[in-house]
């Protein structure tokens, strides 16, 4: 994959993890991280809570090792051209995916 293909999935990434409108994550989210020890009030998914690629696109790496915790989200999905004629319809799809907290990542 080229440099650019991995810079506009970063950046897609991050653009949806701070425009998500979905709450219904936070619960896992406060859980995960307060059993793996960062105290509750150091959580702020959507300011400090990312996907791996987002925090690239932030400047960060995730360190070696650590484990996120997992969360669902909903992507969205275009239907190809032949599917059933019409291009522009799309559905949303549930995905698993993992978010990091910042104590878990180092600048690049």
């Amino acid at each position: 994959m080229e440099n650019g293909d991995r810079s506009k999935i970063q950046k897609e990434a991050l653009t949806r993890a701070v425009s998500g409108q979905s709450w219904g994550n936070y619960q896992s989210i406060f859980e995960g991280f307060t059993n793996k020890g960062i105290p509750e009030a150091e959580i702020r998914p959507r300011e400090n809570v990312f996907t791996y690629n987002a925090w690239l696109a932030l400047g960060r790496q995730v360190k070696k090792g650590e484990h996120g915790v997992k969360v669902v989200t909903f992507v969205e999905v275009k239907l190809k051209d032949g599917d059933d004629g019409d291009a522009s319809k799309a559905y949303k799809r549930p995905q698993t995916t993992t978010v990091f907290h910042v104590s878990q990542t180092n600048p690049k």
